[in-house]
């Protein structure tokens, strides 16, 4: 009995070790630090040794509202630990988070779809590349996919101990609450998850109410309310540590602002929108945002950089290089600029509004769903121009097909799922299936629908499908019987 249970973990003990492996190569050799992240850091040991959330200025330690406190939190907390700055070992504990959401996924394609699927679902998100590769980064996007992990995880489980049970308020209750809350603090646009699990758990508590209305006739009134109050409160607690944030805001800050703001400024601070207007008139790649849209105001913009859609015509060409030129000379914001880029993209907007409007919103965010996941990489940007760097093309193309099997394999295992789970039946397992794979499905809709609405491209907001992608994918290789599971 021994020697088989050490059997049966050996797999699974060999892949985590393995993604491990993967991890701490992407750590020492890969590893980023600059941007955002020194940003998140600064604020971090201001509040934990100033008792200050700001950052640092020329003028002293400025309160700050630009970023949400989830993830200065978890730099503070490993700063406290492991000493200032210390970033590997901040990276090594996020590596270790990112693999127990392996874990989790892998945990919840076992109990939806046999055996076979969750050592599939281990391997899949262990070995995953691109996932592996920003636990080098000290941001918020690791700890943001054990969150998706978790809430998903716990809510497959709250169904399951719900019928079981009866009682709504369980510890897979706390743990979705703990899960959507702390992912909203890490980033503003993880609400979406709470959007898409609110629903998932009315749905849940409501058909077991009903359940229990047949035999123990009530009201559907008096159903529908009962059964709202478990995912009404979950959300409820979810959503309380943006309380004491608000009020800060408001205190502090004096303004009403419950998450962050949109393009990261505090309040007065001049946003350049006239310019933002404009690269919305033409940005698509990550190319873009990285040769223009993070260059404005600081740092020149080569007119060199800029693709051929960019211009109209050759007179609008020559007028742009004129614009560019003269922000170039500034390293602030100038009204009279920003005048002149919002000018040029109302003439764009006006000469093609479907390209604005649709065409441009949705390259962008399949360039986000589809670019090889290579930025944090020593790989060029433009790793399209072959002849300029050949290795650097054909190791980028590798990594794109890979990106993309992952997203196929994610399709059909939905399919297959959502297919393999109708029955005239109404059976938990079968119920729970349904319930999750709509919970994801949701998730990626609602996420890509906002992603339709931003500005630049940046592949690591597409990042966040590869927990629901490796559920998925596992799908494909569920038994013949995996509806027999449990």
């Amino acid at each position: 009995m021994k020697h088989e249970r050490i059997r049966r973990a050996l797999p699974a003990t060999l892949l985590l070790a393995a993604g491990l492996a993967l991890r701490l190569w992407f750590i020492f050799q890969h590893s980023l630090v600059s941007g955002d992240t020194l940003l998140y850091a600064d604020i971090a040991k201001n509040w934990f040794d100033h008792h200050i959330y700001g950052h640092t200025t020329d003028s002293g330690i400025q309160p700050t509202l630009i970023r949400l406190p989830g993830y200065p939190l978890f730099l503070g907390i490993c700063f406290v630990f492991f000493g200032t700055d210390h970033f590997n070992a901040v990276l090594i504990v996020q590596a270790l988070f990112e693999l127990t959401g392996c874990v989790l996924i892998a945990l919840l394609a076992r109990n939806l779809f046999g055996a076979r699927a969750g050592i599939i679902a281990l391997a899949l998100g262990c070995l995953c590349p691109f996932t592996a590769n920003y636990t080098a980064t000290p941001l918020a996007e690791t700890l943001t996919l054990f969150t998706i992990a978790l809430a998903l995880f716990s809510l497959e489980r709250w169904q399951a101990a719900l019928h079981r049970t009866g009682k709504a308020l369980n510890a897979h209750f706390y743990l979705i609450a703990v899960a959507v809350g702390y992912g909203i603090l890490l980033r503003p646009d993880e609400a979406l998850l709470a959007m898409a699990v609110f629903p998932a758990m009315l749905w849940i508590s409501y058909r077991h109410h009903h359940t229990l209305a047949t035999t123990q006739p009530s009201g559907h009134t008096h159903t529908v309310i009962v059964a709202s109050l478990p995912a009404c409160l979950c959300m409820a607690l979810a959503l309380s540590p943006l309380v004491p944030w608000t009020i800060r805001n408001a205190h502090t800050m004096h303004v009403f602002q419950p998450l962050a703001p949109r393009y990261a400024s505090d309040p007065g601070e001049a946003i350049p929108s006239g310019f933002y207007r404009w690269f919305r008139t033409w940005g698509i790649e990550f190319a873009d945002t990285s040769s223009a849209y993070w260059n404005y105001p600081d740092d020149p913009i080569n007119i060199a950089d800029l693709p051929n859609r960019a211009f109209d015509s050759q007179e609008q060409y020559a007028r742009t290089a004129e614009i560019i030129n003269d922000a170039n000379q500034h390293s602030d914001l100038s009204p009279e600029i920003e005048d002149r880029f919002a000018a040029l993209a109302k003439e764009r907007i006006a000469e093609d509004p479907l390209r604005y409007w649709i065409e441009l919103p949705i390259a962008r965010v399949a360039n986000m769903l589809l670019r090889p996941r290579t930025e944090n990489m020593a790989i060029d940007l433009r790793w399209w121009q072959y002849r300029e760097h050949r290795a650097d093309t054909i190791f980028s193309a590798a990594y794109a097909a890979l990106n993309l099997a992952y997203i196929v394999a994610g399709i059909f295992g939905f399919r297959r799922a959502w297919r393999d789970s109708s029955s005239p039946t109404r059976s938990p397992t079968r119920s729970s299936t349904r319930i999750i794979l709509a919970t994801g499905a949701a998730y990626i809709l609602l996420r890509c629908a906002m992603l339709l609405t931003i500005d630049n491209s940046e592949p690591r907001y597409t990042l966040e499908f590869f927990p629901i992608l490796t559920l998925l994918a596992a799908a494909l290789f569920a038994r013949n019987d995996h509806r027999l599971h449990r």
